[in-house]
């Protein structure tokens, strides 16, 4: 079985439409894959919540509680190591994981290591990218599903979804509509993967 270990530091709605997915459309018997662990960096994180309800281990590891940056990365690979099998290392999905993660670390996970992002990589790398995609005068924006590379959202591009940016668009209008669509591109990326493994 490939374990699937998913990142994430809030709510967990892209992880819970993976865990959707993968349910609905049994991973388990199609590519004998399933979502073995939820790990968050914030304790207090409500997709945990979600996750233990579907009965997928979570653990909470405090990034503050670390000297720096490597220190975090590295307790933190212990703890996703634990869900690799001899034959398979873990594929590691980032869902709204809201810590940049080392070259280390990245280039532990290379090529298992997958993010979705809310713009239209390369456009808008970083942070506030519907605000960003507005003031710029796009007419579409949208969201990327991007292996992970040392620099910071860039990578091969594994899926896009397009959404328009309407006339009179707040940033938070356009990332609710923007985020619908993460929810169905993601776990169809990551099935991919899986099928392609």
């Amino acid at each position: 079985m490939k374990n699937i270990v998913i990142l994430i530091s809030g709510s967990g709605s892209n992880m819970a439409a993976i865990v959707k997915a993968a349910k609905r459309d049994n991973w388990a018997a199609k590519y004998q894959a399933k979502v073995a662990a939820v790990l968050s960096n914030k304790a207090d994180a409500k997709g945990l919540t979600l996750a233990a309800q579907h009965g997928i281990a979570t653990e909470s590891l405090d990034h503050k509680a670390f000297a720096n940056r490597e220190a975090f990365d590295a307790a933190l690979a212990q703890r996703i190591d634990r869900y690799a099998t001899p034959e398979h290392p873990p594929l590691v999905l980032l869902a709204g994981f809201m810590r940049i993660l080392s070259t280390d670390f990245v280039n532990r996970y290379a090529e298992r290591l997958v993010n979705i992002h809310p713009s239209l990589l390369p456009a808008f790398p970083g942070l506030h990218t519907h605000k960003r995609a507005i003031d710029a005068g796009c007419k579409v924006a949208g969201a990327t599903v991007h292996l992970v590379t040392p620099e910071l959202d860039h990578g091969p591009i594994l899926a896009q979804a397009v959404v328009p940016v309407l006339p009179g668009d707040t940033a938070e209008a356009l990332a609710a509509r923007v985020l619908t669509q993460e929810h169905l591109i993601y776990p169809q990326a990551v099935a991919k993967l899986l099928q392609n493994q």
